[in-house]
């Protein structure tokens, strides 16, 4: 995520003590986390932010490529850094909230076949793949994240 600082020193990011806290909490965290959650830690560690800067980062590290981004059943946007090598698809378990990375490389070439073909550009693409992980299934239904 320091990379995702350092490219971001463009125009269109200003580095700010909210935003540098918004990373350092989206690195810390577990997973994939929404902004609220972000927002709650972040309070809960005495900086003041508020909610809205939270999302305008978000969306920012999203644009950029820096945080992959999932769905969740109410249709919230959770948020992790995206790995070094890249985009990343998730299976994400609909109980507990687990998620774990997933080989899409027939997604990837599809879509890239799908923006050669029709001449379109900056084409962009979403796969939600949810389920329930081993544990849930075994155990009692924990309740949803």
């Amino acid at each position: 995520m320091k990379d995702a600082l350092a490219k971001e020193q463009a125009p269109s990011w200003r580095s700010t003590r909210q935003r540098a806290a918004t990373l350092r909490a989206l690195r810390d965290a577990t997973g994939f986390v929404s902004a609220t959650e972000l927002h709650a830690a972040l309070t809960a560690d005495g900086v003041t932010i508020g909610l809205t800067t939270v999302y305008r980062t978000l969306r920012v590290l999203e644009r950029t490529g820096h945080v992959d981004v999932v769905r969740e059943k109410t249709g919230e946007r959770l948020y992790r850094p995206r790995p070094a090598d890249g985009h990343r698809h998730y299976l994400v378990c609909r109980h507990c909230g687990h998620s774990r990375p997933v080989d899409a490389d027939s997604v990837e070439r599809w879509a890239e076949s799908l923006t050669a073909s029709t001449g379109f550009t900056a084409v962009e693409h979403t796969l939600e793949l949810t389920g329930v992980c081993g544990p849930c299934r075994s155990g009692p239904a924990p309740s949803p994240r």
